[in-house]
């Protein structure tokens, strides 16, 4: 079975090998072979590994995979979830804004594992202030982190970390945040509206959408939350307080609106503050709609959405959703979403992926 590093996943392709031999006794021969060969193929943060059929579906009715048991900071629990991330084996990883904490949970597991902070809200190496965004560097085998309330990006090694490092420290206030396949951060300042793109060792940054001033214009951003980063290198973001995602390519001085901007508002072609955004391979934009509590899709070149999962009013029923924040796939293409008001991870299995 092949390994998997750095985000990436097999793809078995069919090559034909040509073999040619001469000898002194028979005619020259040629044989054609057909062989199966596997390589590897980044697959973006959080996006899933699979291709998702455009009219795939998804189970209603959400499974409650971390949390739920009222907030507080037991093991069982938790307080105020943000971003999350899902590791290739389903291992769920949870940024508690209110318990300062990351937490780990486990495939099937009934309760997580503190795995990085969970100390009092300081600035300490062994320390967070208001945690809002995870993901997971494999190649380093390392956690990265948003520190909001200490405006930094602290790496915590993912096995038996006592403390962090911080790697970039420039910030007005940092939110979401990605990763590329060749290491590069991506993370996106609520205070400056922009997100940068931070290269290995670099402390300062190059804005990569937005840097023009709090606005509505397409330079501009207004209260950018989450970030996702495409094969291209397109960067994607929910920007927040204008109520759309903007799509900026690699190297434009202005984005495009790939999915909302219509103001505030509840019909399908609106969002009311729009949190965690992923795109899957086929172009297809997944945005959590935070104050209508539903998950939307919107296809690529579509003006208008279509709700996926909750949108049945703010609740905790299994069906419902309460002000969401993050969203993550797993790689069968699976949904979970950090349910912010509901101190929970819901799981929406996915009931068809035709290719």
């Amino acid at each position: 079975m092949p390994s998997f590093n750095n985000n990436l996943c097999p793809v078995t392709t069919m090559t034909n090998t040509t073999i040619t031999s001469t000898t002194t006794t028979t005619p020259r021969t040629t044989t054609t072979l057909r062989t199966t060969t596997t390589t590897q193929q980044w697959v973006p943060l959080r996006a899933p590994a699979v291709d998702i059929h455009p009219n795939a579906k998804w189970i209603q009715n959400g499974l409650t995979v971390a949390g739920g048991n009222e907030s507080g900071n037991g093991l069982n629990q938790l307080n105020s979830p943000w971003g999350l991330y899902v590791d290739y084996d389903q291992t769920i990883y949870v940024a508690e804004e209110s318990n300062h904490r990351i937490v780990e949970w486990k495939y099937g597991a009934t309760s997580g594992q503190v795995i990085a902070g969970g100390n009092e809200p300081e600035n300490g190496a062994h320390q967070f202030n208001h945690p809002f965004d995870v993901i997971v560097d494999r190649e380093r085998d390392s956690l990265i982190i948003s520190d909001r309330g200490n405006k930094r990006v602290v790496r915590w090694p993912r096995r038996n970390g006592a403390s962090g490092e911080t790697i970039i420290s420039n910030f007005s206030d940092c939110w979401g945040l990605t990763m590329d396949e060749n290491g590069s951060l991506y993370v996106a300042d609520y205070g400056r509206n922009d997100v940068r793109r931070y290269r290995t060792g670099d402390t300062e940054g190059t804005v990569v959408a937005g840097g023009n001033g709090r606005g509505n214009s397409l330079a501009q951003l207004w209260s950018p939350h989450f970030v996702f980063v495409d094969r291209d290198h397109s960067v994607y973001v929910s920007d927040t307080d204008n109520h759309r995602v903007m799509k900026w390519e690699a190297g434009a001085k202005q984005g495009i609106v790939v999915a909302g901007g219509r103001e505030y508002g509840n019909s399908l072609t609106q969002f009311a503050y729009p949190n965690g955004v992923v795109v899957d391979q086929l172009g297809t934009i997944y945005v959590v709609d935070w104050g209508n509590h539903r998950v939307m899709r919107w296809p690529k070149g579509a003006t208008q959405g279509s709700v996926i999962v909750g949108g049945n009013g703010r609740g905790r029923q299994s069906n419902q959703l309460d002000h969401p924040r993050g969203l993550s796939f797993d790689r069968h293409g699976n949904l979970y979403v950090a349910d912010n008001h509901n101190h929970r991870v819901q799981k929406f299995n996915i009931e068809q992926t035709t290719n």
